[in-house]
């Protein structure tokens, strides 16, 4: 066998471990995303559930904030019906965060609400639960970074695209939701 030869079949068997390195590499850069999102989904649940509870316990202390109340549970249900693209499931998610922060603001008003120590729970678990979609969104949007990354450089980019990978959408806040980071006025 000629020296050229085993030169050329040596880089064939290089090229192919590099393809399929890099092909076992997006793969598992596309199931941390999934597994992302799924994180996300889990801690979105988790908030839904408790939030019936929550408007039925300011519903005992400030009755007449029926539409405060009523807002609470329209972004809910929009939020859990939202089975569009990331973008669109992020846009409902903020816009229930941002109804959260006006049945909260509530509580300053009503002493007796404020003190119950069944709403003061139920404020802490749907606290943590914030803070731990917040901590899946930053989790999964450094997944996005890396597929995304990986999909751009080249030649990884050339064996993405020609297995079919796709670049992922981030989960983030656009400029309507950066109002909802303003503090709420509530008045009467």
């Amino acid at each position: 066998m000629s020296t050229t030869l085993m030169v050329i079949i040596v880089l064939i068997i290089l090229a192919g471990l590099y393809v399929l390195s890099t092909y076992n590499k997006l793969i598992t850069l596309k199931n941390r995303v999934k597994e992302a999102w799924s994180d996300i989904e889990v801690q979105m649940k988790r908030r839904y559930d408790l939030i019936p509870n929550l408007v039925e316990t300011v519903k005992g202390y400030a009755s007449h904030e029926k539409n405060t109340l009523d807002a609470v549970i329209k972004a809910r249900n929009a939020a859990m019906q939202s089975t569009g693209s990331i973008a669109d499931k992020a846009q409902a998610e903020n816009v229930l965060s941002g109804t959260l922060k006006s049945l909260f603001a509530l509580s300053e008003n009503y002493p007796n609400l404020k003190a119950n120590e069944n709403f003061l729970e139920l404020q802490r678990e749907l606290t943590d639960t914030e803070n731990k979609i917040q901590a899946s969104r930053r989790f999964y949007n450094s997944n996005v970074l890396a597929i995304n990354t990986k999909l751009e450089l080249f030649p990884s980019n050339i064996i993405g695209n020609s297995f079919g990978f796709t670049k992922q959408n981030f989960f983030k806040l656009d400029d309507s939701e950066q109002e909802a980071k303003k503090p709420v006025k509530v008045s009467f």
